[in-house]
């Protein structure tokens, strides 16, 4: 019996054009949903493209209108759906600046913003960091810490979020070929160290200023890396936790979209 379906969506974002992203996470979506899939992450700023200058000018809510399709097509698919977006920081009276954000939409309408807590150098004249040292939500017996690319750089966001319960560490990035070997390592030591199975969703294409690596993944509990994309390219990255043998079984497909 298949328990528990994640995935990365390894999706390619047209720079500040939100509404050209909406439609293509309406299609990974909607191929997840086809796959069996519960969960479905996407990259660090998904819906606008890693475009740090243009995040005060695109900023986004749950309950905008241009990401009503989304909401729709979550409720339509009884799919828990993780994007990338810039938000209004947590508050507005101590940070001026935008914060990069994952909004996690549920069947029941409902939406949760987690905003990138350790933010990266090169990012601070343009995003304020978020208050929350971790976040963890729900997932049928799952509980899923939450992170965004330089959060998996800090032990300690990782280790909070074991703390709290995570069964499963989910992080949206953009990792270049060169950050790649640190980055997949550092997932894989948590997976090692907490015993949670931790997954990255990076782009598929070009973000900003980096050229990504693509080669989104999954490493179960324990530290196996159970799949991977093969590089770039728009690839939807499925594990998949069975639990009709002991030990639980963790298995892995990657889709070319």
């Amino acid at each position: 019996m298949i328990a528990t379906v994640i995935a990365a969506a390894q999706s390619i974002s047209v720079p500040g054009d939100t509404e050209a992203n909406v439609q293509e996470h309406l299609r990974f979506i909607t191929a997840a949903h086809a796959a069996g899939v519960q969960m479905l992450v996407f990259p660090e700023l998904s819906l606008t493209g890693y475009e740090l200058p243009l995040m005060q000018r695109c900023l986004l809510h749950p309950d905008d209108d241009v990401l009503a399709p989304i909401r729709a097509l979550v409720r339509q698919t009884d799919m828990v759906v993780t994007v990338g977006a810039p938000v209004a920081p947590a508050d507005a009276s101590t940070h001026t600046l935008p914060a990069i954000g994952a909004i996690t939409f549920r069947p029941d309408g409902s939406a949760v913003v987690y905003r990138k807590h350790h933010v990266h150098s090169s990012e601070a004249n343009f995003a304020s960091p978020g208050p929350q040292a971790t976040s963890v939500i729900s997932l049928g017996l799952e509980t899923v810490g939450q992170a965004i690319c330089a959060d998996i750089g800090q032990p300690t966001h990782a280790a909070l979020a074991a703390q709290a319960g995570a069964t499963l560490y989910l992080a949206g990035v953009l990792v270049s070929e060169a950050g790649y070997a640190k980055d997949s390592a550092a997932l894989q030591q948590y997976a090692q160290i907490h015993g949670m199975g931790t997954l990255m969703a990076n782009h598929g294409g070009p973000s900003g200023d980096y050229i990504s690596a693509g080669k989104s993944a999954f490493w179960a509990p324990g530290g196996d890396l159970v799949v991977a994309a093969p590089g770039a390219g728009a690839w939807l990255v499925i594990a998949s936790m069975h639990n009709t043998t002991a030990p639980i079984q963790w298995t892995g497909e990657a889709i070319r979209l």
